[in-house]
């Protein structure tokens, strides 16, 4: 579906930037398209709009109810515990939102207060109007804030969240066109329309480093994603695990292996949207590849867990006795709290969709959730 531009705001700006630059340097690929719609520095998705909740453009899981963060927080305070209690630790979100995750996550800290003495919250967040948000969220908390992963200090170890962060990375398409070469898919300018359109590079690539075996055989027309950035997380996270401690989870939807297909989408105001429309106002996110994802991590040093579907970690956390305990207090909230407890955990709305994976160095324990 292709949604209108939002009333009384122009999708102009980016567009036409977007479009001067095609002319003058030619097509983009779809991985520098989707860093400019989400990260432009004045008109970028990120940098000016309101993406979460019922306002926005989507609603994460965080915003669905409390025990989502009040969980991740005390799944971290468990990995604390398995590294023998330290004295100091970094809990650490990367792509943070409103800041509700990391506030629920604290909430539920309070429960074991040698754990919450011993953290600092540091919140990963590039966007100065995101970080404000964050700011309201998390006053008095002790937050701190760094706009990379290579900021945060080395000397403890890092417990580390990160929801819905990894599919906002770029990532690259390759299309197998009629001369059975793969092309890389780029952004280019219609002629008669000058609106954006896809299109191939005439140049064949290579793919011995690109695409697995399985998919190089793939029917003309077939279209598969890679996404660079994805890998390199995957590769920072766990070289700074091997050297510091810790464990990191990583929560996001997409699939158990590479295959065939596009999943880069477009969501304005709850509704999919066509990608190459208002750049700049709606969100773009593509499914994420777990299975590339965990390989990096794995030759990088880290011991990999999972993926698992969200509904199956999130009920080995106990989230349906959190629950139980929720309505018993407040009775007149049951309602809610059940269409919450499915929203985040039936198979046919979050719970296979949305996967769970963790990193931690080979010598730790398994993460709670990953038996």
């Amino acid at each position: 579906m292709v949604a209108p531009a939002k009333s009384g705001v122009s999708a102009a700006p980016l567009l036409d930037i977007l479009r001067r630059r095609i002319a003058a340097e030619g097509p983009i690929t779809v991985a520098a398209y989707m860093a400019d719609c989400l990260l432009h520095p004045e008109h970028g998705y990120y940098r000016s709009q309101e993406a979460i909740g019922l306002h926005g453009d989507f609603i994460t899981a965080p915003e669905i109810s409390q025990m989502f963060g009040e969980l991740l927080g005390l799944w971290a305070a468990d990995c604390w515990q398995s590294l023998g209690g330290p004295d100091k630790c970094y809990l650490v979100e990367l792509g943070p939102g409103r800041g509700t995750l990391m506030r629920d996550a604290l909430r539920a800290t309070r429960a074991l207060p040698q754990f919450r003495a011993a953290l600092t919250p540091v919140m990963i967040e590039a966007s100065t109007r995101l970080r404000g948000l964050q700011e309201a969220a998390l006053a008095h908390e002790g937050a701190i804030w760094h706009e990379q992963i290579a900021a945060i200090p080395k000397d403890a170890p890092l417990l580390l969240l990160a929801n819905e962060f990894l599919d906002a990375l770029p990532v690259r398409q390759f299309q197998r066109g009629d001369d059975g070469a793969w092309h890389e898919r780029c952004v280019g300018l219609d002629e008669a329309t000058n609106e954006l359109r896809f299109l191939l590079d005439p140049r064949a690539l290579p793919f011995d480093d690109l695409l697995p075996q399985i998919l190089r055989d793939s029917p003309p027309g077939s279209i598969v994603e890679s996404s660079p950035p994805v890998r390199a997380v995957a590769v920072e996270i766990a070289a700074r695990l091997k050297q510091q401690g810790g464990a990191a989870l990583f929560i996001d939807y997409g699939y158990a292996s590479a295959g065939v297909g596009e999943t880069l989408q477009a969501v304005w105001r709850h509704t999919y949207a066509d990608p190459l429309q208002n750049p700049g106002l709606a969100d773009l996110t593509a499914h994420v590849d777990f299975g590339s994802f965990a390989l990096a991590a794995k030759r990088a040093g880290a011991a990999v867990h999972g993926p698992v579907g969200q509904g199956v970690f999130l009920e080995r956390l106990g989230i349906a006795a959190r629950a139980a305990k929720l309505k018993q207090s407040n009775a007149t909230q049951a309602g809610d709290l059940d269409q919450a407890l499915r929203r985040l955990t039936a198979p046919e709305a979050m719970g296979t969709l949305f996967k769970a994976l963790a990193l931690t160095p080979p010598e730790s324990p398994k993460p709670a959730g990953f038996a």
